[in-house]
């Protein structure tokens, strides 16, 4: 739907994710674990939006949680809560590492959950995967897909959640190999 968006995914490019259609990965095929600098390969759904401000924004409606300084996202493989968002606060933390969610920056102004490794959650799969503002064209992520503010502000007023929207990710080459297996749509 629409024109299409330029994106950015992780600085190492893709390796195989966990998502909604199990991967089947050639031999000698990346698979994405935890740390590794590439964004997941596959299909995934979206399931909650997140940002700075206190509600979404007007017409949006995806879930919503607001960023607040004791928000994080959990890395740390050993934790309970791996690749969980959850408010510090509210759990006794059980990690060594994890995402502050309310950055300094604005590249969680806005953004999404990307559902890689979500069910059920491998520790060491890879985590805390979102669809969110990006730093400028070229330059890649630790593991997530970006762009620019005004389009993933569009994505977001577009999203609703009783469609089921996903993320499909993949090389060309691959999107064109599961094309029909997959029920993809036509790229352009």
């Amino acid at each position: 739907m629409g024109e299409p968006v330029t994106v950015v995914v992780g600085k190492n490019g893709l390796g195989w994710g966990a998502g909604v259609v199990a991967a089947n990965p050639q031999s000698g095929d990346p698979i994405k674990k935890e740390g590794d600098g590439k964004a997941p390969a596959g299909i995934f759904r979206l399931s909650t939006a997140f940002g700075y401000a206190p509600q979404e924004q007007s017409g949006w409606t995806m879930p919503y949680v607001s960023l607040t300084p004791a928000v994080e996202c959990v890395d740390d493989t050993s934790s309970k809560f791996y690749n969980r968002i959850l408010d510090r606060g509210s759990v006794n933390p059980d990690w060594n590492s994890s995402e502050q969610m309310r950055r300094s920056d604005e590249l969680y102004r806005w953004g999404i959950v990307v559902d890689h490794n979500a069910d059920p959650i491998k520790p060491g799969g890879g985590s805390c995967i979102f669809m969110h503002i990006w730093r400028g064209p070229g330059q890649g992520t630790v593991g997530c897909t970006a762009m620019p503010q005004e389009k993933l502000e569009a994505v977001l007023a577009w999203l609703d959640p009783k469609r089921n929207p996903m993320l499909v990710q993949l090389p060309a080459a691959e999107y064109k190999k599961m094309k029909r297996k997959w029920k993809l749509p036509e790229m352009e």
